[in-house]
């Protein structure tokens, strides 16, 4: 099961968190500076899995951001590095490259792949389906 989804940039400030159970917001702050610390210290040679506390971490960098996935140990590690490389491949065929001004589409996608901290839809076209309605509804 998935804990918590981390968006990062190399300075270390969070773009985007989400939690899937109940961390308090003093914890969250530790939390994530820590998780954060961890990541941002590896090197590009280094092995994107981290053991982390009770829990494993799961991150990519794309350019300037880490995507960060906090799970337990029974989910698989591979299944959980090739979502973060769809969230960001979904977010590419959507944004043209402000994505950060969009953080409620952004939301949008996260929620319709990822439920209670479940992975339930990989399927792009069926990910970007909502927010194409939505699109079609604020243009008219």
């Amino acid at each position: 099961m998935i804990k918590f989804f981390l968006m990062v940039n190399k300075q270390g400030q969070t773009r985007l968190s989400r939690y899937y159970e109940h961390v308090e917001i003093k914890k969250r702050t530790m939390l994530e500076a820590e998780v954060i610390k961890n990541c941002l210290s590896r090197s590009k040679d280094q092995c994107s899995f981290i053991e982390y506390k009770d829990f494993k971490l799961v991150y990519r960098q794309y350019a300037a951001l880490f995507v960060v996935i906090g799970i337990n140990e029974t989910e698989n590690e591979m299944a959980v590095y090739e979502l973060i490389h769809n969230f960001v491949e979904v977010l590419d065929k959507y944004f043209s490259r402000v994505i950060m001004f969009n953080l409620d589409r952004v939301h949008i996608i996260l929620d319709e792949m990822v439920l209670n901290g479940c992975i339930v839809e990989t399927n792009r076209n069926r990910i970007l389906a909502p927010l194409f309605v939505l699109d079609k509804v604020a243009e008219s």
